[in-house]
C-alpha cells in the first residue's frame, strides 16, 4: 500500500521513509502541506497518510479538514503526527478529521501497529464500496450504478452534440443452462461471459449487468455503424469458444439489440433501452445469436 509522509523536519522525514520501506510500503514524501494536500487530492492510490502538525503552507489540521469535507476523497486514513500531547489537541484532531494521533517521541512498533490497523480500514471501505457498486457474482457495474452511469452519458452527449449508442445483450437459452447444468453452472457462465464482453470493450466504454442475463454497454462518441462493428465483435467472444464448468463444455452465444441517439438528442434514456430492447426481441425472434439495429 502507497503511504503519503508529509513533515517539514527532513530528519525526521528521512527516518520515517527508511522504516516505512523497511516495512514495505511505496512512500511518497513532502514537506509541504499544500504539496501534500495536492498530492492526497490527486494521487487516489495514496490513501493512507502520516501527517506532521506543523507545516508550511497548510498545517495538518487544515489538511485534515479539507480531506473530510471533500466527498471525493473520504476514503484516505489520516494519521496525525505531533509533539502535542494534551487531551485537547488530541481531541481536536480527531475531530478536525485524523483518524488516529501519534505523539512524538514514539517507537516505531507503535507507528507500525497503526498503520497495519489504517490498512485494514482502508481495504474494508473499499470492500464496502465495491459490494455497494458493482455486481455481486460478475464483479461487473450493478444495475444502481449503471443507470446513474447510463443518464450522466445520455446528458453529457446532449451537451455536447455527440453521438452514442447503447447495447442490449442477453444470453440466448440461459434456463437451459441452469436446468440442463445446474445453477452453479449458469454462475460459472454469467462470470465467464462477463468476462468475455469486459474484453472486448474501450476504456471509455460503461458495461454492467441490467439485470438476470442481460447485460448493457454504452459507447460513447460511437455511431451506429461503429456500434454494429463492436456487437459483432462481443457476440464473437461470447459465442467462439464453450465455457467450461467442471469437466463440462458448455455451449453459449448472445443476442444482441442496438439502438443510438437521434439526431436531435431528444431522446430520453428511457426511450434509448426501449429502442435497444426491441432490437433484442428482434434478434431472437430472428433465431439468436445475431445482432440487430433500430433506427428512428
Amino acid at each position: 500500500m502507497k503511504v503519503l509522509i508529509a513533515d517539514d523536519d527532513e530528519i525526521s522525514l528521512m527516518w520515517l521513509e527508511n522504516l516505512l520501506t523497511t516495512w514495505g510500503y511505496e512512500v511518497v514524501t513532502l514537506n509541504n502541506g499544500l504539496k501534500a494536500f495536492a498530492a492526497l487530492s490527486q494521487d487516489h492510490e495514496a490513501q493512507l497518510a502520516i501527517i506532521d502538525w506543523m507545516m508550511p503552507g497548510l498545517d495538518g489540521i487544515e489538511i485534515c479538514r479539507r480531506i473530510k469535507n471533500d466527498p471525493r476523497l473520504r476514503y484516505h486514513y489520516l494519521i496525525m503526527l505531533t509533539g502535542k500531547s494534551d487531551t485537547k489537541d488530541i481531541v481536536e484532531a480527531l475531530q478536525t478529521g485524523a483518524d488516529d494521533f501519534i505523539v512524538k517521541p514514539f517507537q516505531p512498533e507503535e507507528l507500525q501497529v497503526r498503520l497495519r490497523a489504517g490498512a485494514r480500514i482502508i481495504e474494508l471501505q473499499k470492500e464496502l464500496v465495491m459490494r455497494a457498486s458493482h455486481d455481486e457474482l460478475t464483479g461487473i457495474l450493478n444495475r444502481r450504478l449503471l443507470m446513474d452511469l447510463a443518464l450522466r452519458e445520455v446528458e453529457r452527449a446532449r451537451r455536447s452534440n455527440s453521438v452514442m449508442s447503447l447495447l442490449m445483450l442477453d444470453l440466448d437459452e440461459f434456463k437451459n443452462v441452469n436446468d440442463q447444468f445446474g445453477h452453479l453452472a449458469g454462475d460459472a457462465v454469467l462470470k465467464e461471459v462477463a468476462g468475455r464482453i469486459q474484453l472486448g470493450l474501450r476504456a471509455m466504454d460503461i458495461f454492467g449487468r441490467y439485470g438476470g442475463e442481460e447485460f448493457m454497454v454504452l459507447l460513447p462518441s460511437s455511431n451506429t455503424d461503429i456500434a454494429r462493428i463492436v456487437a459483432d465483435h462481443l457476440r464473437l467472444l461470447v459465442c467462439e469458444q464453450p465455457v467450461m464448468f467442471e469437466d463440462k463444455a458448455i455451449s453459449v452465444s448472445i443476442s444482441i439489440g442496438l439502438a443510438a441517439l437521434s439526431f436531435d438528442h431528444k431522446m430520453s434514456l428511457h426511450e434509448l433501452i426501449g429502442n435497444a430492447d426491441e432490437a433484442l426481441y428482434q434478434a431472437k425472434k430472428m433465431g439468436r445469436n445475431r445482432v440487430e439495429v433500430l433506427v428512428r
